[in-house]
């Protein structure tokens, strides 16, 4: 392919993020929260299961996995790409919130979890504030 149909179909990174990480998280939330909940994360996560089912959380997880997924793969489109990557901070802001409650209070265990889902939500933050590479025909020749 060349000329405007390849450009057309040329990988983005940041797309290929969306799609990669929301389908990480649907099957997170469907298999890790839904299918088979850790202990440790229900009971870090009791602060909002109290008003919140754990079910309902790991479908909020596979909701915003899928919405994320599905921003990827939309051409030329940041503002749905900017909903995905809010679709993938969200849970991830949530866990880190709670784990870091937790850790705080009633489950010290947690602070692990709450420095590695911290992390990755401000990764996602920067990762979504990044641009990809000029498609190739825009690029400087090779010195």
């Amino acid at each position: 392919m060349r000329g405007a149909a390849a450009r057309r179909w040329e990988v983005s990174r940041r797309r290929a993020f969306l799609v990669t990480v929301g389908l990480g998280w649907a099957g997170y939330g469907g298999l890790g929260i839904i299918g088979n909940p850790r202990y440790g994360t229900a009971r870090s996560l009791d602060h909002i299961t109290r008003y919140v089912p754990l079910d309902l959380l790991g479908w909020m997880w596979v909701a915003c996995g899928l919405a994320a997924a599905a921003a990827g793969l939309v051409v030329r489109c940041p503002r749905i790409q900017s909903a995905g990557y809010t679709a993938l901070g969200v849970p991830a802001g949530l866990w880190a919130g709670a784990f870091a409650v937790a850790a705080a209070s009633t489950y010290p265990e947690a602070v692990g979890s709450a420095c590695g889902w911290g992390a990755f939500t401000i990764g996602v933050v920067l990762v979504s504030g990044m641009d990809d590479p000029p498609p190739a025909h825009l690029r400087k020749r090779g010195r």
